[in-house]
Parts: C-alpha cells; structure tokens; sequence
C-alpha cells in the first residue's frame, strides 16, 4: 500500500536530472551530481543493500545501518550520510555532527524529517565503512506504511526551502569505522558515481480506519438542498498511498426524485445521479477528512428514497472495520403524501440541510482544493489545488444529473490520486523549489 515518490528540491550544486526507479520515497533528500575530486575522478560510492523493516509497534524503535563503500580510484577528505524518513518515524537523539530538518508537505510529498552527518576523515579508495553507532529511528503512534532512505554522498545537500525547523545534534559525535573488505555492498552507478541511495519501505504493525456517515436531506419539492457527504481516517494509522493508488475511493448514489445541480470538483460522474469521489493528496492523514458538496433539486418525493455514500473496493488491509465503509443518505420530503417531515427518518454523523436554497455556485469552504473540504491535516502545503490532509473546497459545473434508484457502478476513476514519480535519488523536478 505505501506509496513512493520523490523530493524534487535543487542541490545547492550544479543540478542533473536522475532517472527514476522502482523505490524512491517520499520527501528525501535529492543529491544532483558534481565531481568528486579535484582531478574529476569518480568516487564509485556504493551502499550496502537494505531490507524493508515490517511489524514494527507504535511506541517502539528500530536501528539504521549505513554501511557503503568507496569504489572509486582515489581516496575521499570527506561523506555525508543522511536519512530521511515520512511522518510516522523520527530520529532520535543525534550525534553532534548530525544535523535535523523537519520540512513541511508540498506537492505530492507529505512532510518528513532529514537527518544529515558529516564525517571529516579519509576514506580510503576501495575500503568499506560504517558508523561506529548506528541511527535509531522512533515509530510513531500514527506510524503504518512509511518509508526511509539512506544516502551517502561526498557533498552535503541539507534542505533549503521548506524546512520549519533545524536541530543540531547534541549526542557525542560518531566516526566512521572501516569494516573488512568482503562486506557486501552493492554496485556503484557510474551515472552517479559520487553518491548513491537505497530506500526501503517500513510497516508498523498498526490499523486505520476509513469511514463514512449517514446523512439526513430535508425538503420540499422544488427546493435545492446541500449534500455534504463525509468521508473520514479516524486513524489511529496516517495511510500513504502506494504508487499508482488512490489512497480512497468514495462513491455515491443520490436518492431517488432528485437532479445534481452542482457536483463537487473532487468527483467524477459515473452513471446518471452516482459519481466517483478522490481525494487531493496521496495520502490522508490520521483525524483527517474530505467532504464532498453537491447540490441536489428535489423534482420529485419518492417513497422510501435513499442514496447512499461507500467506499470503493480497495484493498485496505489495515481497515478491521467495514461495517462503516458504508452509510445511507435518506431524503424526508416535507408534504409528500400529506406528511411534515421527520417520519421516521434518521441520519447519524451527517449533515442536515433546510428546504431552502443554501450555498452559491462555487461556493469554497474548508482549507481548499479542488473538491471536497478536507480537515485534520497538518499543514500541507501540497497538491496543485489543495492543503491539509487531503481533499479540500467544493467547486463544481453546473450539472443537471437525475439520481436513480439503481446501484452505484463500482468503475470509475478517482478525482485525484496524486503520484510522482519514483525515484531512487532524485533532483530536482520541482516546480517550486522546496526542502
């Protein structure tokens, strides 16, 4: 389920393009490549392989290695080894000649913590090494799929923008040790011979649970009502989606005798009166949640009319509750059949909107995006038209669609499941720089 990105700030140095693959993760820290030496001969640095860390608890912690080795021909003045980590982990106490930044979200990547030492010692050509103490991460309460990366490099690419706060180590400071020379580690790229990262992906033995409410539409006909259709991760787990993935799907059905005059921007029409409902960001974080707006005209009361609001059929393993992965949205027309509302109808957790026309057309609510407004989140400064958690502010066409009583279609694409592209190391794609 975790997904994998990258982190798009420039190196302070002269900035290449490097090409994806498989595993990056989100928000690290982005090396560009630069010569290694004064004669321009490569460094050959290579790490050691690294393995995804699983059940890990909440509460618990885990120790890093940073084992590399310098291939190249000559030996090196100097390396920096950083880790960079998503929200559910962060360092420890640091050594001394380690440095913290905590970045905030921008774009695709939620916010993460980069943790960055310098060894000023010779390395010599062809020998291998590790800090003579490893780094220990914390997992965090909200901890379930995360992901970590490790890189060495013979320059220091700190973040710049986009970092809320530095810490100085305070620890003793921590050397490098040579380790014999048959410690596996893998092979350098000669694309980037002066740096090279391994990313892994770390998974807490945690649960979140998605959820959506009922709710209860009140009116007349003739009248236009608010449908504000909430979906919610009361946690305890933040979810990162993998990639390609939405991290959900919401879809919803309109009752009978109504016609969508106004849809939210976050959802895709499926079928007449049912639509298909994403989310902003690529990830939602634990408390957080996406209301969906609609406007619907009551054409018609229609006996026993009820839509409904579920979610899609993703696989979420970490999800124990699916008793409310589903909820009803009832309609109580007042003077249907001579009746004056409140017959009966409930609605828990929703809202109720009045038999008046409310609202306006693109009316924005919510800490805004294109669709849906989201809250809970930390402060995300990402996605190209929201912040928070995920999802945000209700935009919209004037749609005239005719809610049905048939079951809501289960294809149809997610509004926006934002992904990057992956990346071992990255730099530098961007579009605004960012730490």
């Amino acid at each position: 389920m975790l997904r994998t990105s990258l982190d798009r700030r420039p190196s302070r140095r002269t900035a290449a393009t490097v090409a994806a693959a498989a595993i990056g993760v989100v928000g690290l820290i982005p090396l560009a490549a630069a010569p290694a030496s004064a004669d321009g001969s490569p460094t050959g640095l290579a790490l050691a392989p690294l393995t995804s860390v699983d059940g890990v608890k909440p509460g618990g912690s885990f120790q890093v290695p940073g084992t590399f080795a310098n291939k190249g021909a000559t030996d090196l003045d100097k390396v920096y080894l950083s880790y960079s980590v998503t929200r559910g982990l962060a360092h420890q106490e640091l050594p001394s000649n380690c440095t913290r930044y905590e970045t905030t979200a921008y774009d695709e990547n939620p916010s993460h913590s980069v943790a960055v030492c310098e060894f000023d010692q010779t390395l010599k050509a062809g020998a291998v090494y590790a800090p003579e103490k490893n780094l220990s991460l914390n997992v965090l309460g909200h901890a379930l799929y995360d992901t970590l990366r490790v890189t060495v490099a013979t320059y220091n690419s700190e973040p710049s923008d986009g970092t809320r706060e530095t810490v100085r180590g305070t620890g003793p400071a921590v050397k490098l040790t040579e380790l014999p020379s048959t410690t596996p580690v893998r092979d350098g790229d000669v694309n980037h011979p002066d740096w090279d990262s391994v990313s892994l992906t770390v998974t807490a033995d945690n649960t979140a649970d998605f959820q959506v409410a009922d709710t209860l539409l009140k009116g007349r006909v003739g009248d236009t009502v608010s449908l504000d259709a909430k979906f919610t991760n009361a946690g305890p787990g933040w979810v990162l989606s993998a990639l390609g993935d939405p991290v959900a799907q919401v879809l919803i059905k309109m009752p009978a005798g109504t016609t969508v005059t106004k849809a939210s921007g976050a959802c895709s029409k499926v079928a007449t009166g049912s639509y298909s409902c994403g989310l902003a960001n690529s990830w939602i974080e634990e408390k957080g949640s996406v209301t969906y707006q609609f406007k619907l005209r009551i054409g018609k009361a229609v006996p026993g009319a009820e839509g409904s609001v579920a979610l899609g059929a993703e696989d979420r393993p970490y999800d124990k509750n699916k008793k409310n992965d589903s909820a009803a949205i009832r309609l109580d027309v007042d003077g249907a059949d001579g009746s004056t509302g409140g017959s009966g109808s409930t609605g828990g957790g929703g809202s109720t909107s009045g038999g008046g026309s409310t609202g306006g057309s693109g009316s924005t609510s919510g800490t805004g995006g294109s669709g849906g407004t989201s809250t809970g989140g930390s402060g995300s400064t990402g996605g190209s038209a929201a912040t928070g958690s995920s999802g945000s502010s209700t935009t919209g066409g004037d749609l005239a669609n005719t809610g049905s009583g048939s079951a809501l279609p289960l294809a149809g694409a997610a509004a926006a499941a934002l992904v990057a592209g992956a990346g071992a190391v990255l730099v530098v794609r961007r579009r605004a720089a960012r730490g």
